[in-house]
This record gives structure tokens, C-alpha cells and sequence, in this order.
């Protein structure tokens, strides 16, 4: 009967142990989730932080934008308003030499009629010499009526310029042109830098593609943008099958509907 207490005893003891063995173990594992937890945490409050600044920024380049369409608007206005001017010029000096050519007609008229042709000469010299100022006047109007409607169609260009990059900010989309490269990648935290800031059109919260060999391999969520540099998450399940993303791979505006290819 002793031996069977024992025996009882020490299972008993033995079951304690594993128990608390268990335990021991559980309560590490929530220990290393819980830091886990605590450094997800604080990646997306710095995340948040980043997203708001980036935000700032873009608003502040937007009222610069705006700023900018308004001065270019003026100076559309200011322009079109000389081109009228130089046109009401224009119509004047061709009246003027309507009127002069009539009136020469009309003392050639009279002069066939009379045969007084030396009286009447210093008359028609005169109107003749005003005839050519009147000509040259209308020509040197035309020319820099010509010159400021270049200027002019050059500054339409600038506002749909101006208007189309803002635009493509406003949508949340990097510009067309950037074309950069993965600077450094950081697997671990599942995000790259790039080579390319928004001085080169890099548009916090945009996706972009990383291609390789004509094709798209992956997709990138830009987090931080600087002036020369950006950050970049990586869409989770967008990498190709069989693909490790490398530095100096390039990075381009995502293009809409297109998906990663497939090795």
C-alpha cells in the first residue's frame, strides 16, 4: 500500500512539474508576443507620424500649385488684354491707310481731270511717304502681335502643365516621369528605400511597380518621402513567384490593371 502512495505521489509530482513546465513556456511565448505586439506598435505610430508630415507636405505644395495657377492666370489675362490692344492698333492703322489710299485715288482722279500735275505732287509725295510709315507701322503691330502670342500660347502651356502635375498629385499618384531604383531593402520590415524623393515626383501614399527585364515583379506603397529619397512597404503577395527583390532594381508609377508577371 505504501509503494501504491508512492508510486501516486509521484506521478502527482511529475504531472506538477509538466504543468508548470507548460506554463513557464506559455508565459515566454506571451512575453515574445507581447514585445512583438509593442514593436508593431510603435513602426505604425512612426508610419502614422510619416503619413501625416507627407500630408502637410502635399498640401503645401498644393497651395504653392494654386499660387502659381493664379500668377500664370494674371499673366494669361495681361496678355490677352495687350493682344486686343495691338489688334484695336492693327484695325486703326489699316482705316488709316484705307483712308489715305482713297483719297490718293482721288487726287490722281482729279489731277487726270486738271493736268495741274505739278501742284498736286508735293500732296501725293506726302501721302505716299505717310502711306509707307503707315505700312511699316502696321507690320512692326503684326510682329509683335505675333511675338506675344507666342508668349502667350507658351504660358497656356505652363498652366496645363502646372494643372496636369497637380492633378496627378491631387489623385495620390506619383508623376509619370519618376524613374528610379530600390536604394537599400530591409526584408525584415518589409519596406525599401529608393533613390528618388519628390523632388522627382515621388507622391507619398502612391504605388508603384518594381520591374525587372520589361516586367512588373513586385508593387510598392510609399510611406516617407524627402526631398531625394522616399520609403516604400511592400504590398504584401505582389512579389512574382521566385523573386527576391535586389537593390538597384528600378521603380516606376504603377500602371493601373497591370499585375506582377509571373516567372
Amino acid at each position: 500500500m505504501a509503494n501504491v502512495f508512492g508510486i501516486l505521489t509521484m506521478i502527482v509530482l511529475l504531472l506538477a512539474g509538466f504543468v508548470a513546465f507548460k506554463n513557464k513556456e506559455r508565459y515566454a511565448n506571451e512575453i515574445t508576443e507581447t514585445n512583438t505586439q509593442k514593436d508593431n506598435l510603435k513602426q505604425s505610430q512612426l508610419r502614422f507620424k510619416t503619413a501625416q508630415d507627407n500630408l502637410a507636405e502635399t498640401i503645401a505644395k498644393r497651395e504653392e500649385v494654386d499660387g502659381e495657377n493664379v500668377k500664370l492666370a494674371s499673366d494669361q489675362a495681361a496678355q490677352e488684354k495687350t493682344n486686343k490692344d495691338l489688334e484695336s492698333q492693327i484695325t486703326e492703322k489699316t482705316s488709316k491707310r484705307d483712308e489715305q489710299k482713297r483719297k490718293l485715288d482721288e487726287i490722281r482722279e482729279q489731277t487726270a481731270k486738271i493736268g495741274d500735275i505739278k501742284e498736286l505732287a508735293p500732296k501725293m509725295n506726302a501721302s505716299k511717304a505717310e502711306l509707307e510709315q503707315l505700312a511699316q507701322d502696321i507690320t512692326a503691330a503684326e510682329a509683335k502681335l505675333a511675338n506675344l502670342t507666342s508668349q502667350n500660347n507658351s504660358v497656356e502651356g505652363q498652366i496645363a502643365a502646372m494643372k496636369k502635375m497637380f492633378d496627378t498629385i491631387s489623385s495620390g499618384s506619383s508623376l509619370p516621369t519618376v524613374n528610379t531604383r530600390i536604394r537599400s531593402i530591409y526584408p525584415t520590415w518589409g519596406f525599401v528605400t529608393l533613390a528618388a524623393g519628390n523632388s522627382a515626383g515621388v507622391v507619398g501614399n502612391s504605388t508603384l511597380d518594381v520591374v525587372r527585364d520589361g516586367n512588373v515583379i513586385a508593387k510598392l506603397l510609399v510611406t516617407a518621402v524627402e526631398a531625394n529619397s522616399a520609403s516604400a512597404s511592400i504590398i504584401p503577395d505582389s512579389i512574382a513567384p521566385d523573386t527576391t527583390l535586389m537593390v538597384g532594381d528600378r521603380v516606376v508609377p504603377a500602371s493601373k490593371g497591370a499585375a506582377p508577371a509571373s516567372n
